[in-house]
């Protein structure tokens, strides 16, 4: 059992995982760290956290563990308040939707202190943010990709792999560059398809929604995502969020020339294929 881990922002991610460290009691004492003493305070008197701090040295004091569970845009400044406080004993790691942009501000910030950080990014969450949505259940089952860095210890890298182990999730390896990729595709276009088409429908008609169907409320429902937070991905993921939005107009090129056209077969052969493939995905 680990002594104490520290979560720096302690929302719906940084929330579910001290909830799901302490049904796990993975370690004795789950400290939580924040700017706002009375949330940190609502959040100690639901047994969500053990110890809270306003005050970065006292948070990371003896931890074994400190978890940066903020939105990516924040991860520059806080990785510099971090900073001399870090021992050789301390491994730092994060929940951040962006892996290239942070390995490279881990890198210029922390320089020789870097091989302390070990990238991690649980692919698990919900439309609504705050610890009072937090469910101690949220990893189970979940695929949480860890982006080592060629200096990280693999007793370090062993540690974060265990934590994640420990609360329920399937833990995978792979390159900043790849999980960037992988997830612009798979997360981040999503969402940026679901904030357009709200914003679509409320530019055409405010009051279209009252004749919206489960369709269109099961699409548009991670559009409820945090504005900030997806906000920041946007700018750290950038290049591959906008590859794909324009790989995805061509898909809507294509059908637009189809349903212009008339063509039938092709606009089956389209909408069998998806199908298909969804079904297999969802069983």
């Amino acid at each position: 059992m680990l002594n104490k881990i520290t979560i720096i922002g302690v929302g719906l991610i940084g929330g579910s995982l001290a909830k799901a460290i302490k049904a796990t009691k993975l370690a004795n004492i789950v400290c939580g760290y924040g700017r706002d003493q009375s949330r940190l305070e609502k959040a100690k008197k639901g047994n969500i956290i053990d110890e809270l701090s306003t005050d970065m040295a006292e948070a990371i004091k003896d931890a074994d563990i400190v978890v940066i569970a903020t939105p990516v845009g924040t991860f520059k400044q806080i990785l510099k308040e971090i900073e001399p406080f870090i021992s050789d004993q301390v491994i730092i790691t994060d929940v951040g939707s962006t892996k290239t942009n942070i390995v490279k501000i881990v890198n210029e910030v922390l320089v020789k202190k870097s091989k302390c950080f070990v990238p991690a990014h649980p692919i698990a969450g919900k439309e609504k943010s705050g610890f009072e949505v937090s469910v101690p259940d949220l990893f189970e089952d979940k695929k949480v990709i860890i982006t080592p860095l060629e200096n990280n210890a693999p007793e370090s890298t062993k540690i974060i792999h265990d934590m994640w182990s420990a609360v329920g999730a399937d833990v995978d390896f792979m390159s900043p560059e790849s999980h960037d990729e992988l997830l612009g595709m798979t997360s981040h276009l999503p969402h940026m398809l679901a904030f357009s088409l709200v914003n679509y429908l409320v530019s055409q008609n405010p009051t279209a929604s009252i004749y919206a169907g489960g369709g269109f409320k099961d699409f548009s429902r991670i559009a409820s995502g945090d504005a900030v937070m997806w906000r920041d991905i946007c700018l750290q993921n950038k290049d591959q969020i906008t590859d794909h939005i324009n790989g995805y107009q061509a898909t809507l090129s294509e059908l637009k020339d189809a349903i212009n056209s008339d063509n039938s077969e092709k606009l089956e052969l389209l909408f069998r294929t998806a199908k298909n493939t969804r079904d297999s995905w969802v069983g």
